[in-house]
């Protein structure tokens, strides 16, 4: 027998916000670069793998919102270990600064797509997009613009740590425990409702 099918959304946030905070630590200047392989490992199983993951989960669900963010930022976490581990030695500053400026063009639509989602989604993603604008700049210009990347970062994952919980907590109590601000649901109109507006 075929049961309630699970929500893997708390899966993909919970993956991202976990690598999220390690790496924003190391940018934000709590850590040194000496830290980047707790990271590395951290990006291939959870963020990057987990986050695959619900993204392939999310796809039969009919999710197309969760379908491309999960399965792309994931593949962001396993670009980035790939990056850090093997690749990254000889790769211009100014051309990572293109790859985090793109993944924040990338980031922006997702942004405007939330619109119509909820408000800890929308925080998500709007201060994802920031954090990749600034950590772009700051490969560009000045490492110290790097570090308030960093801290967008720090707050980018307390976001989607919360918008995790609440995606787990809020179901299993039956009621908003975290409250989401779920953008109201759109009824269409009857063709008397049509006439009146």
């Amino acid at each position: 027998m075929i049961g309630k099918v699970a929500n893997p959304g708390p899966l993909g946030l919970a993956g991202f916000a976990f690598t999220t905070w390690m790496l924003s630590m190391i940018n934000a200047g709590w850590f040194n670069a000496h830290a980047m392989g707790m990271v590395i490992a951290l990006a291939m199983a959870f963020g990057g793998t987990a986050q695959m993951v619900a993204g392939v989960l999310e796809y039969p669900r009919g999710n197309t919102f969760g379908t491309v963010a999960f399965f792309s930022y994931g593949a962001f976490w396993w670009s980035f270990a790939l990056f850090a581990h093997y690749f990254g030695a000889q790769v211009p500053a100014a051309f990572v600064g293109w790859y985090l400026f793109m993944w924040g063009v990338f980031t922006f639509y997702m942004w405007v797509a939330t619109f119509r989602a909820n408000r800890a989604l929308q925080l998500v993603f709007l201060f994802l997009w920031l954090t990749f604008v600034v950590l772009a700049i700051g490969t560009w210009t000045n490492a110290s613009i790097t570090v308030a990347g960093g801290y967008l970062g720090l707050i980018t994952a307390l976001l989607a740590f919360y918008a995790s919980a609440a995606d787990v907590i809020n179901p299993t109590f039956g009621r908003d425990v975290l409250p989401v601000h779920a953008y109201p649901a759109q009824t269409p109109k009857t063709g008397t409702q049509r006439n009146a507006g």
